[in-house]
C-alpha cells in the first residue's frame, strides 16, 4: 500500500513538472512576441530582413511591412495536418533533404554515369522545381498585395525569401534591375539554407550548392519583370567562400556578365542553369530537325526537277533520232529516269525519310510502272500480293525499283504476246525476302544482244541491294525471283 502511494505521488509530481515546463515555454514565446510587437510599435517599421543600396531602401521598407503583415496570420494545426499562413496552406521540409541529402540520392541512382553528369541531373531538377515555385509564389503574392510596378514586385521577393527560411538577401550596389535586356542583379545570400546544410554536417563541396536559391530567385524576378532570367552562383560558403554570391541576368547576357565579374576565370567552369533545360534542348533539336527537313525537301525538289529536265531533254532528242534501235535505248533511259523520279517522290512524301513500307512501295511502284508502259488497256490482269510487313532503306528501295523497272520493261517489249495475268508477290522467311514477278511473255529476252546492258545493270543493282535475281519459267511464262537478304535487325 505504501509503495502505491509513493508511485502515485511521484506520478503527480512528474505531471506537475511537465505542465510547469510547458507553461514556462509558452510564457517565453509570448514574451518574445511582445518584444517584437513593442519593437514594431516603437519604430513604426517591420523587422529588416534585406540589405539594399540606398536608392532602393524606401521600396524595400514598404515590402518589409507588406510581407510581415502577410506572415502575421499563421496557424499550425497538426490535428488537421495543416500549416496556414494568410489563408494559404504551406508545407515544411527539412533543409538538408533538399541539398546534400538529395544529391547523395541522385549520385547513388545515377552511379552508372559520370559523377558530373549525375550532379547536373540533380541540379537541373532542383533548379526547375525552385524556378516554378518562385514564379508561382511571386504571382500569388503580387495579386494579393495588388503590386504593379516591377521593382515593387521584385522587392517583395527577397523579404518573402527570408520569411520562408531560404536566406537573408543583400543586393549589391552594381545591380541594375531594369525591365529590359540590360537587367542585372548581383547579391549575397547570408545564411543560405543550402550552404548551411553542408556546413552544419562538416561537409565541403567542390562546386556551388545553392541551386534552389538560383531557381527560386530567378523565377520570382522573371515573374516580376516579364523577362526570361537565370541565376549563377559565383562563390559559395559550402566551398569555403566568405559569401554565397550570385548574379542574375537574361540567359543570352549571362556569359557577358560572368566575364565582367570573374576576370581571369574561365566562364566554362560555371554551370549556367536553363529553366527546363531538357525542354530547351528538345526545342533546339526540333528547330534543327525542321531546318534539316526543309533542306531535304528542297534537295528533293531540285533532284526531281533535274530528273524531269533530263527526261524532257531526252524526249526532245528523240525527234532528231532516225535509228529505231537508238530510239529504243533512249526510251529505256527515259523510263529509268522516270522510275527514279517516282521512287524519289515516294521516299520524300513520307514523314519518315529513313525507311519505306514494303507494301506501299512495291504496290504503288509496280502499278505505276504498268501504267507508264501504256499497257493498262490491254486484256490482262494485274495482281499484287504483299504478305510482308517490313521496311526498306531508300538505297535498297531505289535499287529494287530500278530492277523492277527492267523486269516490267522486258515483259512488255513484245506487247502483241501480252496476255493472261501479270503477278507480283512478296513473301519472307527467316533469312530473306522473296520478290516474285511472273511476266506475260512466253520467252524472256535477256539473251538478246540489245538487252545486254539491261542485264548488266540488273546484276549491278542486285549487288547494291544485297540481293540475287533468278530468271525462270512459270507455266510457260517468264518468271523473276529477287531474293533480298535480311539485315540483323529485321531477323530479330
Amino acid at each position: 500500500m505504501g509503495n502505491r502511494l509513493l508511485l502515485k505521488h511521484y506520478y503527480l509530481e512528474n505531471q506537475e513538472a511537465k505542465q510547469i515546463h510547458l507553461l514556462e515555454e509558452e510564457i517565453q514565446r509570448l514574451q518574445l512576441e511582445n518584444e517584437r510587437l513593442r519593437e514594431k510599435l516603437s519604430t513604426g517599421k517591420a523587422r529588416k530582413t534585406v540589405q539594399v543600396p540606398e536608392a532602393f531602401e524606401a521600396i524595400f521598407e514598404t515590402a518589409e511591412r507588406n510581407v510581415n503583415a502577410y506572415f502575421e496570420s499563421i496557424s499550425i494545426e497538426p490535428e488537421q495536418g495543416e500549416i496556414i499562413i494568410n489563408n494559404e496552406r504551406y508545407v515544411l521540409f527539412k533543409s538538408s533533404s533538399l541539398s546534400y541529402e538529395f544529391l547523395d540520392i541522385i549520385k547513388e541512382l545515377y552511379s552508372n554515369r559520370p559523377l558530373d553528369e549525375a550532379i547536373r541531373i540533380g541540379n537541373n531538377f532542383l533548379f526547375d522545381i525552385a524556378h516554378v515555385l518562385g514564379k508561382k509564389d511571386a504571382l500569388s503574392f503580387h495579386q494579393r498585395m495588388n503590386l504593379v510596378d516591377p521593382v515593387e514586385k521584385l522587392a517583395a521577393g527577397p523579404v518573402h525569401f527570408a520569411y520562408t527560411g531560404w536566406a537573408n538577401v543583400e543586393i549589391l550596389p552594381e545591380s541594375n534591375p531594369s525591365p529590359d535586356e540590360n537587367y542585372f542583379l548581383k547579391f549575397h545570400h547570408h545564411n543560405s539554407f543550402e550552404a548551411q546544410s553542408w556546413k552544419k554536417v562538416g561537409r565541403k563541396s567542390d562546386i556551388p550548392v545553392c541551386t534552389m536559391s538560383c531557381g527560386y530567385s530567378s523565377g520570382w524576378c522573371e515573374e516580376s519583370f516579364g523577362l526570361s532570367l537565370t541565376t549563377v552562383e559565383l562563390e559559395c560558403e559550402a566551398m569555403g567562400a566568405d559569401h554565397c554570391t550570385f548574379i542574375m541576368a537574361p540567359p543570352e547576357k549571362i556569359k557577358e556578365y560572368l566575364n565582367a565579374n570573374e576576370k581571369g576565370k574561365s566562364t566554362e567552369q560555371f554551370d549556367v542553369p536553363v529553366f527546363f533545360e531538357k525542354k530547351y534542348a528538345e526545342d533546339r533539336l526540333r528547330a534543327s530537325l525542321e531546318q534539316k527537313e526543309a533542306l531535304l525537301q528542297e534537295v528533293h525538289h531540285r533532284v526531281k526537277n533535274n530528273l524531269q529536265i533530263v527526261s524532257s531533254l531526252l524526249n526532245l532528242q528523240l525527234d532528231s533520232v532516225k535509228d529505231n534501235a537508238t530510239k529504243k535505248e533512249i526510251r529505256s533511259g527515259i523510263m529509268r529516269i522516270k522510275t527514279m523520279a517516282r521512287i524519289q517522290e515516294m521516299i520524300y512524301s513520307d514523314i519518315n525519310l529513313s525507311t519505306l513500307q514494303t507494301d506501299y512501295f512495291f504496290r504503288h511502284l509496280f502499278l505505276s510502272l504498268v501504267q507508264a508502259h501504256n499497257i493498262e488497256f490491254l486484256p490482262i490482269e494485274i495482281e499484287v500480293s504483299i504478305d510482308v510487313d517490313a521496311q526498306l532503306s531508300p538505297d535498297v528501295a531505289i535499287s529494287l525499283g530500278l530492277i523492277l523497272n527492267e523486269i516490267v520493261g522486258n515483259s512488255f517489249q513484245q506487247l502483241e504476246q501480252a496476255e493472261g495475268t501479270f503477278r507480283l508477290t512478296l513473301t519472307e522467311d527467316e533469312e530473306s525476302f522473296q520478290l516474285s514477278v511472273v511476266g506475260l511473255v512466253k520467252n524472256n529476252l535477256w539473251d538478246s544482244p540489245e538487252n545486254a546492258f539491261a542485264l548488266s545493270l540488273i546484276e549491278l543493282l542486285c549487288l547494291q541491294a544485297d540481293s540475287q535475281l533468278t530468271i525462270g519459267n512459270s507455266n510457260g511464262y517468264s518468271s523473276y525471283l529477287i531474293t533480298i537478304k535480311k539485315t540483323e535487325d529485321k531477323k530479330s
